[in-house]
């Protein structure tokens, strides 16, 4: 008797271990932003846990950094614009950059004035210095797809500068380069506060939706990984789901671990600025009607050859299954 308790012990002990068994996934995100909120509230709030996964989150600082890492195998999963997929599926490699769920659906950066204007017209920036992106990342694209669009041509209707670090533009504007900026949050609201400058327009919402910022991930890796592809996936949409539902406040509480430099009131700011727009993906499908825009814009920049397949570089059966989940 004393023997098969022992035996029916080991067993269940052995059953509690594997129930524990946890998968480890190493993410790159191309940036640390409040952009990304959705995210950190799936690792606050224990979504990720509550999957069976444990997520390993780097800064790699950049799309080009972000993509070599990937296609090098130092992360699993990236975290970066959809357009880097197909910069390498236009390289012709083996094994593709996958786009499998969404988070962000419009450009986050905004136009920043160094003068207050009471007034804004875009016909403003003519004649004018424009501090811009990094060539052939989106927000360039985005930001040179919006001047387009409001009859400006930037390459010779104002001064453009595109030969600075993304993370030197803020600091190069602040001692005084540029009458114009294309800046990202929370950057955007404290030049506001401390009368640096001022928010005169959002790239975001004159660019229209995109699949801007995607979870990607080789296509091997997701072929071989697929159930924690789809635990990562049904994270990130209840991540997404709990931001959609709850208070600024709450969200600011759920985040600011991840912005211990940034003051809880600018925090707020910042999330209430990309609700309002609609910044935040509601779910992770990556719409093909997205995608097409998102091709309009790089073909306007002159960044693509051909128009890269929806269907090709797009995986939506994760994301679906997810909504499924939780309906």
């Amino acid at each position: 008797m004393i023997i098969f308790s022992l035996f029916f012990l080991t067993i269940l002990t052995a059953c509690s271990k594997e129930d524990k068994e946890v998968t480890t996934l190493r993410v790159g995100e191309v940036t640390r932003s409040i952009f990304y909120a959705p995210q950190y509230v799936a690792l606050s709030q224990g979504f990720f846990e509550e999957e069976g996964l444990e997520v390993e989150l780097a800064t790699t600082w950049g799309g080009d950094k972000t993509m070599t890492t990937l296609l090098a195998g130092g992360i699993d999963i990236a975290l970066v614009g959809s357009e880097t997929s197909i910069y390498v599926y236009q390289q012709g490699a083996d094994d593709p950059v996958i786009n499998f769920a969404q988070l962000t659906q419009t450009d986050g950066s905004f136009l920043v004035s160094r003068k207050e204007i009471t007034s804004f017209d875009w016909e403003l920036l003519k004649g004018n210095t424009f501090l811009g992106q990094r060539i052939g990342g989106m927000p360039q694209m985005a930001g040179e797809f919006t001047l387009k669009k409001q009859g400006i041509d930037p390459h010779n209707d104002m001064e453009l500068i595109q030969n600075i670090e993304f993370a030197n533009i803020a600091s190069a504007f602040a001692s005084g380069t540029g009458d114009f900026v294309q800046l990202f949050e929370p950057t955007a609201t404290v030049f506001e506060q401390e009368g640096i400058g001022y928010v005169v327009a959002s790239f975001g919402i004159e660019s229209g939706h995109l699949p801007y910022t995607v979870y990607m991930s080789k296509n091997s890796f997701i072929k071989n990984n697929k159930d924690a592809i789809q635990k990562y996936t049904n994270a990130i949409h209840r991540a997404q789901k709990w931001v959609e539902n709850s208070s600024i406040e709450q969200i600011r509480t759920a985040i600011s671990p991840y912005f211990e430099d940034i003051d809880e009131e600018i925090i707020e700011l910042v999330i209430d600025r990309y609700r309002v727009q609609g910044s935040y993906a509601t779910d992770p499908i990556v719409d093909e009607d997205e995608w097409n825009n998102l091709l309009d814009v790089m073909i306007e920049a002159g960044e693509l050859e051909d128009r890269a397949s929806h269907q090709i570089l797009v995986n939506n059966s994760f994301a679906k299954n997810a909504i499924d989940n939780q309906e």
